[in-house]
Protein backbone atom coordinates (compact mmCIF):
# COMPACT_ATOMS: atom_id res chain seq x y z
CA UNK A 1 0.00 0.00 0.00
CA UNK A 2 1.22 3.51 -0.83
CA UNK A 3 0.71 6.03 1.97
CA UNK A 4 0.31 9.67 0.91
CA UNK A 5 0.39 10.86 4.53
CA UNK A 6 3.78 9.67 5.82
CA UNK A 7 4.15 8.40 9.35
CA UNK A 8 7.44 8.69 11.29
CA UNK A 9 8.67 5.16 10.55
CA UNK A 10 7.39 4.70 6.99
CA UNK A 11 9.93 3.98 4.27
CA UNK A 12 9.74 7.31 2.47
CA UNK A 13 10.01 8.58 -1.10
CA UNK A 14 10.65 12.31 -1.59
CA UNK A 15 9.40 13.78 -4.88
CA UNK A 16 9.18 17.22 -6.43
CA UNK A 17 5.44 17.58 -6.98
CA UNK A 18 1.92 16.24 -7.09
CA UNK A 19 2.26 14.78 -10.59
CA UNK A 20 5.34 12.79 -9.53
CA UNK A 21 3.50 11.56 -6.46
CA UNK A 22 0.49 10.26 -8.33
CA UNK A 23 2.42 8.79 -11.26
CA UNK A 24 4.63 6.80 -8.89
CA UNK A 25 1.71 5.84 -6.67
CA UNK A 26 -0.41 4.40 -9.50
CA UNK A 27 2.58 2.85 -11.21
CA UNK A 28 3.57 1.07 -8.00
CA UNK A 29 0.07 -0.08 -7.14
CA UNK A 30 -0.53 -1.42 -10.63
CA UNK A 31 2.78 -3.30 -10.58
CA UNK A 32 2.94 -4.63 -7.01
CA UNK A 33 0.24 -3.93 -4.46
CA UNK A 34 2.40 -5.55 -1.78
CA UNK A 35 5.06 -2.84 -1.98
CA UNK A 36 4.67 -0.48 0.98
CA UNK A 37 6.12 3.00 1.34
CA UNK A 38 5.03 6.61 1.77
CA UNK A 39 5.40 9.49 -0.69
CA UNK A 40 5.91 13.14 0.23
CA UNK A 41 5.93 15.90 -2.37
CA UNK A 42 7.75 19.18 -1.82
CA UNK A 43 6.64 21.37 -4.76
CA UNK A 44 10.04 21.61 -6.42
CA UNK A 45 13.62 20.45 -6.08
CA UNK A 46 14.55 23.56 -4.12
CA UNK A 47 12.23 22.32 -1.37
CA UNK A 48 13.27 18.66 -1.65
CA UNK A 49 17.00 19.30 -1.15
CA UNK A 50 16.90 20.99 2.29
CA UNK A 51 14.79 18.14 3.71
CA UNK A 52 16.98 15.21 2.64
CA UNK A 53 19.25 15.40 5.68
CA UNK A 54 16.40 15.43 8.20
CA UNK A 55 14.77 12.33 6.70
CA UNK A 56 18.03 10.40 6.61
CA UNK A 57 18.68 11.27 10.26
CA UNK A 58 15.13 10.45 11.38
CA UNK A 59 15.23 7.55 13.87
CA UNK A 60 13.56 4.36 12.69
CA UNK A 61 13.40 5.31 9.02
CA UNK A 62 14.81 2.25 7.22
CA UNK A 63 14.71 3.59 3.65
CA UNK A 64 14.64 7.02 2.01
CA UNK A 65 14.21 7.50 -1.73
CA UNK A 66 14.67 10.69 -3.72
CA UNK A 67 13.17 11.33 -7.16
CA UNK A 68 14.00 14.62 -8.85
CA UNK A 69 14.12 15.90 -12.42
CA UNK A 70 17.44 16.15 -14.21
CA UNK A 71 16.17 19.24 -16.04
CA UNK A 72 19.10 20.50 -18.15
CA UNK A 73 22.00 18.78 -16.40
CA UNK A 74 22.06 15.26 -14.96
CA UNK A 75 25.49 15.62 -13.37
CA UNK A 76 24.81 18.89 -11.58
CA UNK A 77 21.49 17.59 -10.23
CA UNK A 78 23.26 14.44 -9.04
CA UNK A 79 25.95 16.51 -7.31
CA UNK A 80 23.36 18.65 -5.54
CA UNK A 81 21.53 15.60 -4.21
CA UNK A 82 24.78 13.90 -3.20
CA UNK A 83 25.95 16.98 -1.31
CA UNK A 84 22.74 16.97 0.74
CA UNK A 85 23.08 13.26 1.51
CA UNK A 86 26.63 13.87 2.76
CA UNK A 87 25.32 16.55 5.13
CA UNK A 88 23.40 13.94 7.12
CA UNK A 89 24.44 13.59 10.74
CA UNK A 90 24.73 9.86 10.31
CA UNK A 91 27.60 8.70 8.13
CA UNK A 92 26.13 6.94 5.11
CA UNK A 93 27.71 4.32 2.90
CA UNK A 94 29.90 5.58 0.01
CA UNK A 95 28.04 7.65 -2.58
CA UNK A 96 28.87 6.88 -6.25
CA UNK A 97 30.41 9.66 -8.32
CA UNK A 98 27.65 9.33 -10.94
CA UNK A 99 24.09 7.99 -10.94
CA UNK A 100 23.50 4.35 -11.79
CA UNK A 101 21.46 4.10 -15.03
CA UNK A 102 19.29 1.52 -13.25
CA UNK A 103 18.70 3.80 -10.27
CA UNK A 104 21.17 4.37 -7.46
CA UNK A 105 20.96 2.42 -4.21
CA UNK A 106 23.22 3.40 -1.28
CA UNK A 107 23.12 0.54 1.18
CA UNK A 108 22.48 0.88 4.88
CA UNK A 109 25.47 1.70 7.09
CA UNK A 110 25.11 -0.63 10.12
CA UNK A 111 27.77 1.32 12.03
CA UNK A 112 25.66 4.48 12.10
CA UNK A 113 22.16 3.02 11.52
CA UNK A 114 21.79 5.14 8.41
CA UNK A 115 18.90 4.02 6.17
CA UNK A 116 19.07 2.57 2.70
CA UNK A 117 19.04 5.53 0.32
CA UNK A 118 17.83 5.51 -3.27
CA UNK A 119 18.16 8.21 -5.93
CA UNK A 120 16.43 8.36 -9.30
CA UNK A 121 17.13 11.31 -11.60
CA UNK A 122 14.20 11.68 -14.01
CA UNK A 123 13.79 10.56 -16.66
CA UNK A 124 16.43 7.81 -16.84
CA UNK A 125 19.47 8.81 -14.72
CA UNK A 126 21.43 9.55 -17.89
CA UNK A 127 19.69 12.20 -19.99
CA UNK A 128 18.31 15.71 -19.38
CA UNK A 129 14.58 15.90 -18.89
CA UNK A 130 11.78 15.53 -16.37
CA UNK A 131 8.80 13.41 -15.40
CA UNK A 132 7.05 13.97 -18.72
CA UNK A 133 9.98 12.44 -20.60
CA UNK A 134 9.51 9.32 -18.46
CA UNK A 135 5.75 9.25 -19.08
CA UNK A 136 6.21 9.78 -22.84
CA UNK A 137 7.94 6.42 -23.03
CA UNK A 138 4.84 4.79 -21.50
CA UNK A 139 2.62 5.85 -24.40
CA UNK A 140 1.93 2.75 -26.55
CA UNK A 141 4.31 2.63 -29.51
CA UNK A 142 1.52 2.01 -32.00
CA UNK A 143 -0.74 4.77 -30.66
CA UNK A 144 -2.00 6.75 -33.65
CA UNK A 145 -3.15 9.78 -31.64
CA UNK A 146 0.24 10.61 -30.14
CA UNK A 147 1.73 11.99 -33.40
CA UNK A 148 -1.46 14.04 -33.90
CA UNK A 149 -1.16 15.45 -30.38
CA UNK A 150 2.42 16.50 -31.12
CA UNK A 151 1.35 18.11 -34.38
CA UNK A 152 -1.50 19.96 -32.68
CA UNK A 153 0.82 21.62 -30.17
CA UNK A 154 3.44 22.32 -32.85
CA UNK A 155 0.87 24.21 -34.93
CA UNK A 156 -0.09 26.62 -32.16
CA UNK A 157 1.54 29.99 -32.95
CA UNK A 158 4.19 31.00 -30.43
CA UNK A 159 2.22 34.19 -29.69
CA UNK A 160 -0.73 32.06 -28.53
CA UNK A 161 1.24 29.65 -26.33
CA UNK A 162 0.73 30.20 -22.63
CA UNK A 163 3.24 27.51 -21.62
CA UNK A 164 7.01 28.02 -21.36
CA UNK A 165 9.20 26.96 -24.28
CA UNK A 166 10.71 24.14 -22.21
CA UNK A 167 7.27 22.68 -21.41
CA UNK A 168 6.25 21.69 -24.92
CA UNK A 169 6.35 17.97 -24.12
CA UNK A 170 4.08 18.51 -21.13
CA UNK A 171 1.56 20.25 -23.40
CA UNK A 172 1.77 17.42 -25.93
CA UNK A 173 1.15 14.77 -23.28
CA UNK A 174 -1.83 16.60 -21.85
CA UNK A 175 -3.23 17.03 -25.36
CA UNK A 176 -2.94 13.27 -25.76
CA UNK A 177 -4.54 12.64 -22.36
CA UNK A 178 -7.48 14.83 -23.41
CA UNK A 179 -8.35 12.30 -26.14
CA UNK A 180 -8.81 9.36 -23.77
CA UNK A 181 -12.26 7.93 -23.14
CA UNK A 182 -12.21 9.61 -19.75
CA UNK A 183 -9.67 12.49 -19.89
CA UNK A 184 -7.47 12.27 -16.83
CA UNK A 185 -4.13 13.14 -15.24
CA UNK A 186 -1.00 11.07 -15.89
CA UNK A 187 -1.29 9.01 -12.72
CA UNK A 188 -4.89 8.04 -13.40
CA UNK A 189 -3.99 7.19 -17.00
CA UNK A 190 -1.63 4.57 -15.59
CA UNK A 191 -4.40 3.10 -13.44
CA UNK A 192 -6.75 3.05 -16.43
CA UNK A 193 -4.13 1.19 -18.53
CA UNK A 194 -3.95 4.00 -21.08
CA UNK A 195 -0.21 4.07 -20.37
CA UNK A 196 1.92 0.93 -20.58
CA UNK A 197 4.23 -0.16 -17.76
CA UNK A 198 6.11 -3.04 -19.39
CA UNK A 199 8.68 -0.96 -21.32
CA UNK A 200 12.38 -1.17 -20.38
CA UNK A 201 12.59 2.23 -18.66
CA UNK A 202 9.46 1.67 -16.60
CA UNK A 203 10.64 -1.78 -15.59
CA UNK A 204 14.02 -0.38 -14.52
CA UNK A 205 12.27 2.18 -12.34
CA UNK A 206 10.01 -0.44 -10.77
CA UNK A 207 12.99 -2.70 -10.09
CA UNK A 208 14.72 0.22 -8.38
CA UNK A 209 11.66 0.91 -6.22
CA UNK A 210 11.41 -2.75 -5.27
CA UNK A 211 15.09 -2.97 -4.35
CA UNK A 212 14.77 0.18 -2.26
CA UNK A 213 11.57 -0.59 -0.38
CA UNK A 214 11.02 -4.36 -0.41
Amino acid sequence: MINLNPLPYDPLLLVEGVDDKHVIRHLSERWNRGLEFAIKDYEGIENVLPNIRDHIDEPGRRAVGIVVDADSHVSSTWDRVGDRIREAGRTVSPIPTAPDPNGTIILENPNTNSPRIGVWIMPDNSNPGELENFVERMIPAADSVWPLSQQYIARIPSTDRKFAAGKTLRAQIHAWLATREDPRQMGLAIRAHDLEIDGPLCQRFLSWLTHLFA
